[in-house]
């Protein structure tokens, strides 16, 4: 009998391998969920299987309370976290998680990735967040729900709004990612890869380099993303 997540499973395959094609996990490193919403499910990469060995019928569909719905093996360790945000966050359509080399040089160093040019601006008006590094009681706690609380609070303090900057870093940890699909949050994950990148090197040449002026900030954004957005076609 055919599953009737067939087609959930396949976007979240796919989105996996793009993962792995853009060299953004080594490994079995990383993980990206999809999520459907009228079921109440998301399907997940299984844990611990390498990216050339996955198969879509091996990606696991688990429910937002982390109960295994359909799938043989265990999901993602990270299960728990994507759950929560797609429970608290109900407009995302997909999360994915690496570990990145330069998002987690960032992470590792507990920086927020300022904004240093039009090609971050083209993407968000922010700086990227970087989350402080779990309190001792939560890491203690449920790890992984409360990697999602970790991120939550992360942009409640900081007044940032999770549509508008759809990336974020755990400190000590490293780079989530999300969207309005599965890919979506990958494309995110590569632009963070590449943004927290070029701010390294920016940083290697200048040290005092200056942030992008408000005015391109706003110029960039909007021509991409404004009422008035012209880049593109139509």
């Amino acid at each position: 009998m055919e599953s009737k997540y067939k087609e959930l499973k396949r976007e979240c395959y796919e989105a996996n391998m793009e993962l792995n094609a853009l060299d953004l996990v080594i490994y079995t490193f990383g993980n990206v969920s999809a999520v459907d919403r009228q079921n109440k499910v998301f399907a997940i990469k299984p844990s611990g299987v390498p990216y050339e060995k996955l198969k879509p019928e091996d990606i696991v569909i688990v429910d937002f309370e982390n109960n295994i719905v359909e799938g043989e093996m265990r999901p993602s360790s990270d299960t728990k976290t994507h759950a929560f945000l797609y429970k608290n966050w109900e407009d995302i359509g997909g999360i994915a998680h690496t570990h990145a080399t330069y998002s987690v040089a960032w992470a590792q160093a507990q920086k927020d990735i300022p904004i240093f040019g039009t090609t971050h601006a083209d993407h968000l008006v922010a700086d990227i967040p970087c989350a402080p590094p779990m309190k001792d009681k939560l890491i203690e706690g449920n790890y992984e729900h409360n990697t999602g609380i970790q991120i939550l609070d992360c942009f409640k303090d900081k007044k940032i709004s999770h549509q508008e900057v759809q990336m974020v870093l755990l400190g000590n940890h490293g780079p989530f990612t999300w969207g309005n699909s599965a890919s979506k949050a990958v494309y995110n994950s590569k632009v963070l890869e590449e943004v927290a990148r070029m701010a390294y090197l920016t940083l290697q040449i200048n040290p005092n380099a200056p942030r992008l002026k408000d005015s391109l900030i706003k110029k960039h954004y909007e021509r991409k993303h404004g009422k008035d957005a012209y880049y593109g076609q139509k």
